[in-house]
């Protein structure tokens, strides 16, 4: 039967798919948007569980604070490309989630794919969305932090890195510039004393072996490594790190003179710690080649 125009257009605007796809499900469906729509629902949504092994390292943070300004949420939210991850039907939803973790608290990232958007599950609607996108998405992670009797703030280096940090005390703008701070250093801790024994005690080993080749005596050697772990321990934490708007004071020096108290904080980067693929470009245009000759 012939298809017009508009009712291939109209299904284009529910289902977000190709003009050529669109025509394709309504031949096959007699005209019936309905059971067009419907047929393509349960095409993507088989289409999006093919994707599941796919590496998704793109994406963006979203970010959001509650209106008391005593809670803070991160959630990234990863694709395959960074075109997708531009997409204003991503970029809502992972808005959108962000709210329902701010919201409802859920306990870790299966807990939260069970909540709901509008009514619909965030799984179902991730599922929905892998179909209409063609790319593997996923919520891979969120961070909270809470602010009971201090203030807290976030910021946003582009889409892809989102930072947060509580404090109790200092200036008004104090949470802000620490916020800045953490996005741009990623500290892996708070203090030196949050550092994992394990941690100092690998790194300790590592300055010895270090250190002996220089020949000195062994009490020489031992300040030698004290000095350096110390060194490290500055360089890994948010206390010890030089202040990025004044490099001449640490964070904690910065904290002391304003009588401020670091509560808590989280940074999350886009794709940290996915081994991304490696693209062959030349070896892929020849394979290509090779299989069109």
């Amino acid at each position: 039967m012939a298809i017009s125009a508009a009712l291939v257009k109209e299904l284009r605007e529910r289902t977000g798919a190709g003009m050529m796809e669109c025509k394709k499900a309504l031949q096959a469906a007699d005209g019936d948007i309905e059971a067009a729509a419907e047929a393509m629902r349960r095409e993507g949504l088989a289409k999006a569980d093919k994707k599941a092994d796919r590496i998704a390292a793109e994406g963006r943070v979203a970010a959001v604070v509650s209106e008391d300004a005593k809670s803070a949420v991160l959630v990234e939210v990863n694709c395959e490309t960074d075109f997708v991850g531009k997409n204003d039907d991503f970029i809502a939803f992972a808005e959108a989630v962000a709210r329902v973790v701010l919201d409802e608290n859920p306990a870790d990232v299966d807990a939260l794919g069970a909540l709901t958007i509008d009514g619909e599950d965030i799984e179902a609607r991730r599922r929905a969305l892998v179909a209409k996108l063609g790319e593997k998405i996923t919520v891979r992670r969120f961070r909270r932090i809470e602010s009971a009797e201090g203030r807290l703030d976030v910021y946003k280096h582009g889409a892809r890195i989102g930072s947060a940090v509580a404090v109790s005390g200092g200036e008004p703008e104090l949470a802000r510039d620490l916020a800045m701070h953490v996005a741009a250093t990623a500290p892996a801790h708070l203090s030196a004393d949050d550092v994992p024994a394990e941690r100092r005690q690998a790194e300790r080993e590592i300055l010895v072996a270090q250190a002996q080749d220089s020949g000195k005596p062994d009490d020489i050697i031992e300040k030698m490594v004290d000095g350096r772990l110390r060194k490290f321990l500055a360089e890994i934490t948010l206390m010890g790190q030089p202040f990025v708007k004044d490099p001449d004071v640490t964070v904690e020096q910065l904290c002391k003179q304003q009588g401020a108290t670091i509560t808590d904080y989280a940074r999350i980067e886009v794709g940290e710690g996915i081994e991304k693929k490696q693209e062959d470009f030349a070896a892929e245009v020849k394979a290509q080649a090779e299989k069109t000759a």
